[in-house]
């Protein structure tokens, strides 16, 4: 594997290296999708479960899981850890390699670079995956795994055992692991709308053929019994993918599903000769020999989408997904998909970076029903070079089985490269749209010395950390000052002028260890 070409457009310019990487591996955190669904507790609910989204230890009070995936470990550098939260004040619970029962913590395993809560065995209690993406497997370094900590009525792993999904083990005995791999570098779960569990876990250097860094996905259905099938641009198992393998595409380094669809992103793509011009994929979960069926490519030279490939765009780079109803419909089988393109260069300004909104139907058609940047009407906000609007995304709908409207679809937009207006370098800032109507109706901006209440200062990337679900929206400041390093939870709906968070998760508070190197890099 080239890591000195992994990296998402733009952002090695942000961070210093890691050894050969090009960046900091906090900067390479997954592109953060859409937050999980509303659960519905089967009638086989284990005693004590309640079937409330992301509730591990099934009280029925959502509980919160936060990353910080370069923390040392009992001395071990970058190894990494989970603070999970429980809701209701019922205590916290530090997630390492070892209380997870997944092995132990070595450096650089960097555990909890990405996460997804789902409830794998549907037994009403919330599951949480866990990636590991340069876990070294044996000698392959960076060939990475996901860990799947089970949920009970006794909390985060102290029920069943912790499942590993590693190449060359388990359901995936016939995959090889090879070096640089980084498998669990973008992890997506939940369930289908037949009600299966899923789990998707994203290789994006993965090597297939020759083709260096092509990437792939590795789609595991089930409860009680496991399948895993292995996605790339070359599989023809459930029809043929349309794309092709090439080096350096990156295929798997985002991902976002509903109960409909499940897309994933190539950022690395090259249309033609415009390199990582970027690309997304988009599949059913209907399943053939374990392999989800495939409806779509899109890029920005696809028939009816704005702009054109242009070499940089990174179109892909993030995406968000969540479930759509258009008016008079009787059943949710749509969705509505951001994908955006933070290498976009706008009104001559590089790297000012945009967002695609488009409608997704069952059979594979699509239509962009909005296009998104800071020089559109009434959006708040202006464009500046390198503001990589878009570099992280996430999305919710807080009422997906009714009419979706302006105010239950919304949308999050990281800039972490924006400078504040007193010329604070890369501040950052956080961007609240709808996904229906008109993005500047009802759009909110949040930025570090105002609505985030940490002290404006450069370099703090606000925006490249953001994630949420029914608790809210979760912006995590984990860089810039000291005393400002926290994760704000705010509503999905706030509006008009300022605007506070509505609960605040920091170390050394609330039982939270004081501690930290990256905290709140990732957020369920």
């Amino acid at each position: 594997m080239n890591k000195s070409s992994f990296a998402p457009h733009g952002a090695a310019r942000w961070y210093a290296s890691r050894g050969t990487l090009a960046l900091s591996a906090t900067a390479l955190a997954l592109a953060l999708t859409t937050g999980p669904f509303p659960l519905t507790a089967p009638a086989s609910a284990a005693a004590g479960c309640s079937g409330v989204e992301s509730d591990f230890n099934g009280d029925g009070i959502r509980d919160t899981a936060i990353a910080d995936p370069e923390a040392t470990v009992a001395g071990i550098a970058k190894a990494g850890v989970v603070h999970i939260v429980y809701g209701g004040g019922k205590g916290n619970l530090e997630l390492t390699q070892e209380a997870a029962k997944a092995g132990p913590s070595e450096a650089g395993d960097q555990f909890g670079f990405s996460m997804a809560v789902y409830d794998a065995d549907l037994d009403g209690c919330s599951d949480l995956a866990i990636g590991s993406p340069f876990e070294d497997v044996g000698t392959l370094v960076d060939a990475g795994r996901a860990v799947v900590v089970y949920g009970s009525a006794t909390g985060l792993g102290a029920g069943k055992a912790t499942i590993e999904h590693r190449q060359g083990t388990g359901t995936m005995t016939a995959i090889a692991a090879e070096a640089g791999d980084l498998m669990g570098y973008a992890l997506v779960a939940g369930q289908s709308a037949a009600g299966v569990p899923y789990l998707v876990i994203g290789a994006p250097g993965e090597d297939v053929g020759t083709s260096e860094d092509a990437g792939s996905v590795v789609y595991i259905s089930g409860s009680t019994t496991l399948t895993a099938g292995v996605v790339n641009q070359d599989v023809t198992l459930a029809g043929p993918v349309p794309d092709v393998v090439e080096p350096y595409d990156r295929f798997g380094a985002s991902l976002a599903a509903t109960p409909t669809h499940l897309v994933i992103g190539s950022p690395g793509e090259a249309e033609g000769t415009l390199a990582e011009s970027g690309s997304v994929t988009v599949f059913s979960h209907t399943l053939v020999s374990a392999v989800p069926k495939p409806l779509l490519a899109l890029n920005q030279d696809s028939t009816g989408v704005s702009g054109g490939c242009e070499a940089g765009d990174g179109f892909g780079t993030a995406i968000a997904m969540v479930p759509f109803r258009a008016p008079g419909a009787t059943s949710t089988t749509e969705s509505l998909l951001a994908v955006s393109n933070p290498g976009e260069d706008l009104a001559g300004l590089e790297d000012g970076g945009s967002v695609l909104i488009f409608r997704l139907d069952g059979a594979g058609g699509y239509t962009e029903t909005s296009s998104i940047n800071q020089n559109v009407l009434n959006v708040d906000g202006s464009i500046q070079a390198g503001d990589h609007f878009g570099q992280r995304l996430a999305a919710y709908n807080s009422a997906p089985d009714s009419e979706t409207t302006a105010s239950t679809a919304r949308l999050a937009v990281g800039v972490p490269g924006q400078d504040g207006s007193n010329g604070l370098t890369d501040r950052g800032s956080v961007h609240l749209f709808p996904m229906v109507g008109p993005p500047g109706d009802s759009d909110k901006l949040l930025e570090p010395g105002s609505e985030i209440p940490t002290p404006a200062a450069p370099r703090e990337y606000a925006g490249l950390s953001i994630g949420g679900g029914s608790g809210g929206l979760y912006v995590g400041m984990p860089y810039g000052p000291a005393e400002g390093r926290a994760v704000y939870v705010f509503p999905w709906t706030i509006g008009g002028v300022g605007g506070a968070p509505t609960q605040t998760f920091k170390p050394g508070q609330g039982g939270l260890p004081a501690e930290s190197n990256t905290f709140g890099t990732v957020v369920r």
